[in-house]
């Protein structure tokens, strides 16, 4: 779940939210208190359709809020709310684990669930507690009433599909200054960091241990920049390059996702008789050219819903961030849907047509706008909308599916605020576990080792021939989990780096 939404950096499969359960007010709460920061615990559901806090309360978690400053420069001014999840240790106890699962913007309430299983016998040693960063879920969520995903999207294949992409991306950040615009200034991975702090120091613990996720390795490496010394064990998975991260990301990736898609296509190919897609790995990729070409034309209808070259690329780079059977035989299914609605209207699996739904409609507004805010609110990037033209020409001929995505321009091009902080620099050399798969199309193997240069007291774990995006817990490979969970039992990281 490194992305929550098909827009999200790092792949899987978007479906739609499920009614949302009553969060707390949006509103910022006034408070003078100087006192130290105090988590107020419960009870995780908060009505009858909070299913996820069911699910965290059958398990015996308990959830509480933090009150913490939107403005770290101003103390005793406005507060917003922290919220989280913890599941305490059951076997001789470690320490506390805090908890994210990238995005950025995503939710992490309910990661202990997942994670105490994945950690099998390190799972019951600490107590993990599960973040909704500051402006997502129920950690005073912001909401820029967006009518689509909304980032990345593709620029598509002509300049008047640009052209209205520009526009629309204009629209989205004018809809965020309109409807979170007193949020805006506040929204960055330094001030998440710092609610990080506020939590460690809530839960009275010296040290914190960290285990996280894509953009959470970021946010990690920005924490041990600011509050060296205050980490116990720190595991970063699919890592990013802290000099590329912002909106612009995914730059880089273009290649490595043409890569994913030539080999899902031999892969398809060599089950044509399932999918029917072409026998050949030559005659796969002509289906899906068929499909973009047709996307830029009339579109294609599908069910309720219409893609067109903005959109289609975003569906065919979204579930590529996974290499494992069961993935791609989910994204066979979605190119066969759209290879037939080339030929005319087709109705979506249910599950497609989730994802559709999360893409094309306002049903994933709140989850798309934190994720927006937080890159636009990192780092500045170009607003010259002739900048990303020229950079997406440049590289049809190379990245001929994805130069109009992985090139994009974004709403951050027309930010209503300019970020508050510079970009944190990462020099330091606290001690870290760095996971990577030497195939991921969407944190591309290069940022592990520049990650590793600015963390020098950080080892590596590399896994050769994956093209996955998160491995620990997720992938199913023993020398890699196993590594790990020997890192987080002992605390020590291995000599010298390690390959599996």
């Amino acid at each position: 779940m490194k992305l929550l939404l098909v827009a999200a950096l790092l792949g899987g499969t978007l479906t739609t939210p499920a009614e949302p359960p009553a969060s707390p007010p949006t509103s910022i709460s006034k408070s003078i208190s100087t006192s130290a920061p105090r988590i107020e615990w419960g009870h995780c559901r908060l009505n009858a359709g909070d299913t996820e806090g069911a699910e965290l309360d059958r398990a015996g978690a308990e959830c509480g809020e933090l009150k913490v400053p939107l403005d770290y420069s101003r103390p005793d001014g406005p507060k917003i709310s922290i919220a989280m999840s913890r599941l305490k240790a059951t076997g001789h106890r470690i320490g506390a684990m805090v908890l994210n699962d990238g995005g950025p913007g995503g939710p992490g309430l309910s990661m202990p669930l997942r994670l105490r299983t994945m950690m099998r016998e390190a799972g019951t040693r600490y107590d993990l507690i599960g973040l909704d960063p500051r402006f997502v879920g129920r950690s005073t969520p912001i909401d820029c009433k967006l009518p689509f995903a909304g980032w990345p999207w593709a620029d598509g294949a002509s300049r008047a599909t640009f052209d209205r992409v520009v526009r629309q991306q204009a629209d989205l950040a004018a809809r965020c200054g309109a409807n979170a615009g007193q949020y805006l200034p506040y929204v960055s991975t330094r001030n998440t960091a710092r609610d990080i702090d506020q939590v460690r120091i809530a839960l009275g613990e010296e040290k914190i241990s960290y285990l996280a996720y894509s953009y959470g390795t970021y946010l990690g490496a920005v924490y041990l920049q600011m509050f060296p010394g205050r980490t116990d064990r720190v595991v970063l998975d699919g890592p990013l390059d802290p000099e590329l991260y912002g909106a612009q990301l995914l730059r880089t990736v273009g290649p490595a996702n043409e890569a994913a898609l030539r080999d899902w296509a031999t892969w398809a190919a060599a089950r044509d008789r399932t999918y029917q897609l072409g026998t050949t790995t030559a005659g796969v990729m002509a289906s899906v050219d068929r499909i973009l070409r047709v996307a830029a034309g009339p579109g294609l209808a599908i069910g309720k819903y219409r893609l067109d070259d903005g959109s289609a690329p975003v569906v065919l780079f979204g579930p590529l961030a996974d290499d494992r059977d069961a993935a791609r035989a989910t994204y066979a299914g979605f190119v066969r849907t759209m290879l037939r609605a080339t030929y005319g209207p087709v109705e979506p699996s249910a599950e497609f047509g989730g994802l559709l739904a999360g893409l094309l409609t306002p049903a994933a507004s709140q989850l798309s706008s934190a994720q927006i805010a937080i890159v636009c609110g990192d780092r500045a990037v170009p607003r010259d909308p002739a900048t990303y033209w020229r950079d997406i020409q440049a590289h049809r001929r190379t990245e001929p599916h994805f130069a109009s995505l992985a090139r994009s321009i974004s709403a951050c091009a027309f930010w209503p605020v300019r970020p508050r902080e510079a970009p944190t620099r990462i020099a330091n050399a606290e001690p870290a576990l760095i996971v990577a798969a030497d195939g991921d199309p969407r944190a591309v193997y290069p940022n592990a080792a520049a990650l590793q240069r600015k963390l020098t007291g950080a080892r590596l774990i590399m896994l050769r021939d994956a093209r996955k995006h998160g491995i620990f817990g997720e992938y199913g490979n023993g020398c890699v989990d196993g590594k790990v969970i020997r890192y987080l039992l002992s605390g020590r990281l291995p000599a010298v780096d390690q390959t599996c």
